[in-house]
């Protein structure tokens, strides 16, 4: 039951209004999930831009703010975590470099074992 005298917001006004914080908030987690394969950092790029716009378009609807700041920390985090794997892929494709032409996959198992122990 509604009263005639009182104003309510109308619940169909904000409908919409909040999609660049819900896709930031989309691409970050989906970003974080997939930054070891290197994929994520792209996705964190994009989920920074649209958590950008998505914050500025909730300081003039008023929704959609907590969606665009989970987003934009998703992304920033899923940017960090894929930098950090694309650096240990190098260092270990630098420390392993001799052992990648095996004859078998048990060579190539103890050849990497000894380049990782050594100094």
């Amino acid at each position: 039951m509604t009263t005639r005298g009182t104003a309510s917001p109308d619940p169909r006004a904000a409908v919409g209004k909040d999609g660049p914080a819900t896709a930031a908030l989309v691409l970050g987690v989906t970003g974080l999930c997939t930054s070891v394969a290197l994929v994520g950092g792209a996705l964190g790029l994009i989920g920074v831009v649209l958590g950008a716009v998505g914050l500025k378009t909730a300081g003039r609807t008023g929704t959609g703010r907590g969606k665009a700041v989970t987003g934009v920390v998703t992304s920033l985090l899923a940017i960090v975590v894929a930098v950090l794997a694309a650096f240990f892929l190098a260092w270990y494709a630098n420390r392993t470099q001799a052992c990648y032409q095996p004859d078998s996959l048990r060579q190539y198992a103890r050849c990497v074992s000894r380049h990782l122990t050594t100094s």
